[in-house]
């Protein structure tokens, strides 16, 4: 994606020195930003000029933008670009990479897989993101990068992380493929059978720092299990879980391909379908009746389609691949059709991470979604999956400073979301990254 300065902010170079910084480390400076086009509610709002004052990492004002600037402001001028809202992709994988064969997979160390979500974090604000959902990392790696982010030491979006997946024992987030042994070595330590047992290993996520809870509540894409794409829990551990999850103010993500999972899922009240890849007519319903998201991770399908017959994944896996690959954008479509509210997020890390505004034209040419209402599920959408309606997700004043300007109009054009010119992060200004 092409994230280099051209001649329509001219204006902005001259006017800002970008700042390499993290969003968690605050700023003392007061900034004025002088838009050209500003999207502050993307439900609703047309693109209109305006100026936004930030001060200490938060939105001060929004005024006309003729409006004087604050004496000692640092101003920012935009011109040519369309400033919304930062994004928000609710489904990441920070701390993996795509492409990596079997074997490759077994030599990554917690150390190494941490100091990759750190780069991949950085990556991610780039692009455009300034808010993400781990869902699904080695124990304590992604807790490192959340962390390591929020204390300043590391430039990187907001991040709300899971930590390991709860998955039954040889299922999607479970290790299969290897000696008894070695499997036991690099399991994850949360698999359980039983209701009892699920709960708790909710409880033991809580302990660690989790900040919501992610199940494979069927067989995934690309772990080694060929037990296919249908349900893993029974009711029972599905129940205890989002019992306990709740309990504990915590909100669950389930995988679920198959319709049957789906649909048990949906009953056991998860908050949130991840992928949803052979959703049926009655699921939709189900979803609509109970207010549960879907977040289609449309650019998932993309990662598998660039990496088909290439001798990367193992026969188990390039099965289930072009399995699912035959159902890419359906669910979407039927979701989206029959009411289903809908959570952008992209499943970055089976993908190149900041690759993740790609998935705007997915959702448009796939999916059916307009662009406003792509636009809305990576903003106020995504917000409210995450409980954070009061934070991000609209540029208003009070709310983190949270935001991005690109090159073009995001409510015509889809492919704007991967042309980003400024990512501002809770007050502080990101230099964009180079082309992927």
């Amino acid at each position: 994606m092409g994230l280099g300065a051209g001649p329509a902010i001219a204006a902005f170079l001259l006017a800002a020195a970008p700042l390499a910084a993290a969003p968690g480390g605050g700023t003392a400076a007061v900034v004025a930003i002088r838009a050209e086009r500003m999207i502050a509610d993307p439900r609703t709002d047309r693109a209109r000029p305006a100026l936004v004052i930030v001060e200490d990492g938060r939105i001060r004002a929004i005024l006309p933008p003729d409006a004087p600037v604050p004496e000692g402001a640092r101003l920012v001028t935009l011109a040519g670009v369309t400033l919304v809202p930062g994004l928000i992709d609710t489904h990441v994988h920070l701390t993996s990479n795509p492409g990596l064969n079997f074997l490759e997979q077994a030599r990554i160390t917690p150390e190494m897989a941490t100091a990759t979500g750190i780069a991949n974090a950085r990556i991610t604000l780039q692009a455009g993101f300034t808010t993400v959902r781990d869902v699904g990392s080695g124990r304590m790696t992604a807790f490192a990068v959340r962390d390591a982010i929020a204390r300043g030491l590391v430039p990187g979006p907001r991040v709300l992380a899971s930590g390991a997946s709860i998955s039954i024992i040889g299922g999607h987030a479970d290790v299969s493929g290897f000696r008894p042994e070695v499997n036991d070595v690099l399991a994850s330590g949360a698999t359980c059978t039983g209701a009892e047992e699920c709960a708790r290993r909710v409880r033991e996520a809580a302990k660690r720092g989790a900040d919501h809870v992610k199940i494979t509540a069927t067989g995934g894409v690309l772990s080694q299990q060929a037990r296919g794409l249908g349900l893993h829990f029974t009711p029972d551990e599905l129940r205890a879980i989002t019992a306990t999850a709740r309990s504990l103010g915590l909100r669950v993500a389930s995988h679920a391909h198959g319709d049957d999972g789906i649909r048990a899922s949906v009953e056991a009240g998860v908050d949130s379908i991840e992928h949803g890849t052979f959703m049926g007519a009655d699921t939709v319903a189900a979803m609509r009746r109970r207010g549960t998201w879907f977040v289609p991770t449309l650019m998932a399908f993309q990662g598998l389609a660039d990496r088909v017959g290439r001798a990367i994944y193992t026969p188990a896996v390039e099965a289930k691949a072009r399995e699912a690959l035959a159902r890419w954008g359906a669910a979407l479509r039927a979701a989206h059709a029959g009411g289903v509210r809908i959570a952008f997020g992209t499943d970055a890390g089976v993908f190149e991470h900041g690759r993740n505004g790609e998935e705007f034209a997915l959702m448009v040419e796939k999916g059916g979604m307009r662009p406003r209402e792509a636009l809305v599920s990576a903003t106020t959408g995504a917000a409210a999956l995450l409980g954070l309606e009061a934070e991000i997700g609209t540029i208003a004043p009070g709310k983190a400073a949270d935001l991005v300007a690109l090159e073009g109009d995001p409510l015509a054009d889809p492919s704007a979301f991967t042309r980003v010119r400024f990512v501002m992060a809770a007050g502080r200004i990101v230099s964009p990254g180079e082309p992927h």
